[in-house]
Order: C-alpha cells, then sequence, then structure tokens
C-alpha cells in the first residue's frame, strides 16, 4: 500500500509540475499573442502612409501650379506684346482731329510757295500720308476752278502727336498764262486731309493762274518749308 501511495503521490506530483510548466508556457505565448492584439507599433506604421497620403500629392500639385501660372504668364506676356503691337499702334489722322492753315507766302519771280500746315488737335497720337486735295473758293462763297497736281515726290508717313505738325508744300504761279487776261483772286481754301473726305476750311487770300493750278508735295514733318 506504502508503494502505491507513494507511487501515486509521484504521478500527482510529475502531474502537477507539468500543469504548472504547461501553464507557465501557455501564459508567455499569450503574453506574446498580446502584442497583436494591441498592435502598439502600427499606429506608426499607419501614421507613416497616411502623412505620405496627404504630403506627396503636394509636390506634384506645386509642380502643376507653378506650371499653370508659368503659361499663364507667358500667356500674358504674349497678350501684351500683341498689345503693344496692334492695339497701342496710331490710327490715321482725321479730319476731325486735325486744324489746318497756310503759313507766309514766299514770292519768287511770279511763283508763290507756302506751307499748308496740318496739326494734330487730338489728344491720341496719329499719323498722315500723302498728299492733300484742294478747292478754292472766292469772297461770294463761289468755288472757283482749281487743279491740284501732285509733284513727282516719294510720299511718306508722318506720325503727329498731339499738338505736333506735318506740311504740304503749294505752289502756284501769279502770271497769266494762254488764255488769261486775269487770274481770279480767292478768298478761302477748302482743303481736305490724305484718305479723307471731310474737308476744313483757312483763309486764303491768292491769286492762281494757269487755270487755277496748285502744285503740292506730299506731306512732310514740321510747320514750315
Amino acid at each position: 500500500m506504502r508503494v502505491t501511495t507513494s507511487r501515486t503521490l509521484a504521478a500527482g506530483a510529475a502531474a502537477l509540475a507539468l500543469l504548472a510548466t504547461g501553464c507557465t508556457t501557455s501564459a508567455v505565448p499569450s503574453a506574446a499573442g498580446a502584442h497583436p492584439v494591441v498592435q502598439a507599433p502600427r499606429p506608426a506604421a499607419q501614421t507613416t502612409p497616411r502623412t505620405a497620403q496627404h504630403t506627396a500629392p503636394k509636390a506634384p500639385g506645386a509642380a502643376v501650379n507653378a506650371g499653370r501660372a508659368t503659361a499663364a504668364g507667358a500667356a500674358s506676356v504674349r497678350y501684351g506684346a500683341a498689345a503693344r503691337t496692334t492695339g497701342a499702334a496710331p490710327a490715321r489722322c482725321r479730319t476731325t482731329g486735325l486744324r489746318a492753315k497756310v503759313g507766309r507766302q514766299d514770292p519768287a519771280a511770279g511763283n508763290r510757295y507756302a506751307p499748308l500746315v496740318l496739326t494734330n488737335t487730338s489728344a491720341k497720337t496719329c499719323w498722315v500720308y500723302g498728299f492733300v486735295g484742294l478747292v478754292l473758293i472766292d469772297g461770294r462763297g463761289d468755288v472757283l476752278r482749281t487743279r491740284t497736281r501732285r509733284e513727282n515726290v516719294t510720299a511718306r508717313r508722318v506720325t503727329l502727336r498731339p499738338g505736333a505738325s506735318a506740311h504740304a508744300r503749294l505752289h502756284w504761279t501769279v502770271v497769266p498764262s494762254g488764255h488769261e487776261t486775269r487770274c481770279p483772286a480767292s478768298a478761302r481754301l477748302m482743303i481736305i486731309p490724305p484718305d479723307e473726305v471731310a474737308h476744313l476750311e483757312v483763309p486764303f487770300t491768292a491769286t492762281v493762274c494757269d487755270d487755277g493750278r496748285i502744285d503740292a508735295r506730299p506731306m512732310a514733318p514740321g510747320a514750315s518749308l
């Protein structure tokens, strides 16, 4: 009986030891398994991708915005250049923006010379090019025979800033010729600026012979011959 009892006690002690060992061994895996459940390291791992997701697109977005800004700036420069080239270019001078007068007459052996002056009275720069049209008017307001002959001189564009002037040299003779016995006297001169239809009128006291022939040169810079 004692032997059996001893063996029984020994077997029980061994079982308790195994149970104790098994409990200890199972406790370790439980503790190790607690880490995947808690996942302490994972917030850092999740934070890094999230940060990358929020920050990574900023670099391409900044590049895209910079590219758009550069393109917009280039377009603005091109538009500005086009505006300076076309929109800001001066237009032809209109009759309504011009003032006319005939300068001092210079006599020379039966001939007369005088500058016909056009002045820009508008607030914008404009240009004149070519020849004027002329009509003589007497003291009663009747139109006199007038022949405007264009001299063989190359025409050039003349740009007039506000207040600036251009002139055309006029020439005529005061000596009767051909069938003429006397030449009519004018009191006024009707002037049609180059490429315009509307006219200006200025005082012009002169005796123009040769059937009212006036030789005119194209517009040139300045107000004098």
